[in-house]
């Protein structure tokens, strides 16, 4: 990324540069007389902080939709941070409501930030079930229907797969968790500013700025205020009780700048990054390069995600010669303590742990010419050819 201009950074999904409306926003507030005032504080220069507060709160519920109003935005230091918020403070407060709801239903494919709540659930006393996507990665409203019974407390599943893209019918998933008296909650993180949301029955979502182009270490939590969201920090009383600690006020507002922006170029900006990430798809896993796709080119995904597999080579292999060739994308795979472990969303989908073995995501978005992304093609497309000779044992 910055200081690096020989590489090709094609690991968006991971965190995306920096967009100039950011810039620009922290650089207004560095102007500000009022800059690194305590938004809590009572005296005009606190005052001032909070009330540029509040208009990142109303431009960040307006690019959001789903009608949360700017009282429900909740900033937070990121996307793990109103994960972990949501999904314990909801299920606890839906257990003090209704002490039967004791159940929590969880996707297989969400991200680390929620399925490692399974434990502190449990610790709680919760119960915790998993339902599994098709093997495109959708998770069907009958199958979370199947799953759920009058003791659930929550469901949470993710608008948009950070591995694969596939985009979740959230809508129809929050209707069949409300049928059930549940509430609903869902990781928007990778979605918002790429695609619109369907989030009108969400109980709440959890979105970051930095996966947009933001600066790392602002979130935000939209959680409607008929929710019955237990805080999970203590010690101060901010954001209307929810979340204890002093905000990180330039943080919100280059978020909101960036949300603001994202939001009004939407669907052009979607039009041309999924024509991008087609052509891309289309060239790596055309007929004898050894490329598979991970799912279905008639499934709804991310504009700016193309997942893909070598099944005759790893993971690692690939990023590593790809690197030294100035280009950096990510695995699905994670490598552990020097094992390299197949991915617990392809493994959920059924593809078998040989091909997941050998997965690789490129994620870009507008700024990602379609010269750069020829030439990665073209790069990993030879570097297949060359070392496919030597299988992974």
């Amino acid at each position: 990324m910055a200081g690096r201009t020989a590489y090709t950074y094609l690991d968006y999904a991971a965190s995306a540069p920096l967009r100039d409306e950011a810039r620009a926003a922290m650089e207004a507030y560095d102007a500000q007389p009022w800059a690194g005032a305590n938004p809590n504080s009572l005296h005009t220069t606190g005052r001032r902080a909070a009330r540029a507060l509040d208009g990142a709160r109303r431009e960040l519920a307006a690019a959001a939709g789903g009608g949360f109003r700017p009282a429900e935005v909740t900033f937070t230091s990121g996307g793990t941070e109103s994960n972990n918020l949501a999904v314990i403070g909801l299920a606890e407060g839906a257990r003090a409501r209704a002490a039967r709801r004791r159940r929590v239903v969880l996707s297989a494919i969400e991200h680390d930030s929620v399925l490692d709540l399974a434990g502190p659930l449990r610790a709680r006393g919760f119960e915790v079930g998993l339902v599994r996507p098709d093997r495109d990665g959708v998770v069907a409203p009958d199958e979370l229907d199947a799953a759920l019974g009058d003791d659930c407390a929550l469901v949470s599943v993710m608008a948009a797969n950070n591995e694969t893209g596939v985009l979740q019918p959230t809508g129809a998933l929050a209707r069949v968790a409300h049928a059930h008296g549940a509430l609903f909650h869902t990781d928007a993180v990778q979605a918002l500013g790429h695609v619109p949301l369907d989030l009108a029955e969400a109980d709440a979502v959890s979105v970051a700025a930095h996966k947009l182009g933001g600066p790392v270490g602002v979130g935000a939590l939209l959680v409607r205020g008929r929710a019955p969201l237990r805080p999970q920090s203590f010690g101060g009383g901010q954001e209307g009780g929810r979340r204890a600690g002093t905000q990180d006020v330039r943080g919100a507002l280059a978020f909101a700048a960036v949300a603001r922006a994202l939001a009004a170029s939407l669907d052009e900006t979607r039009a041309l990054v999924s024509g991008r990430a087609r052509a891309l798809a289309e060239r790596l896993c055309a007929p004898g390069t050894g490329i598979v796709a991970t799912v279905g080119a008639g499934v709804e995904r991310l504009p700016g995600i193309v997942s893909v597999m070598v099944p005759a080579l790893d993971s690692e292999t690939l990023i590593l010669a790809l690197d030294q060739e100035g280009f950096e994308v990510s695995a699905a795979s994670a490598c552990s303590s020097g094992s390299l472990d197949a991915s617990h969303v392809l493994l959920a989908m059924g593809i078998p742990r040989d091909e997941a073995l050998g997965s690789l995501r490129i994620s870009f978005d507008e700024r990602v010419g379609e010269d750069d992304l020829a030439r990665f093609s073209d790069t990993l497309i030879r570097i297949v050819a060359e070392r496919s000779g030597a299988r992974r044992p």
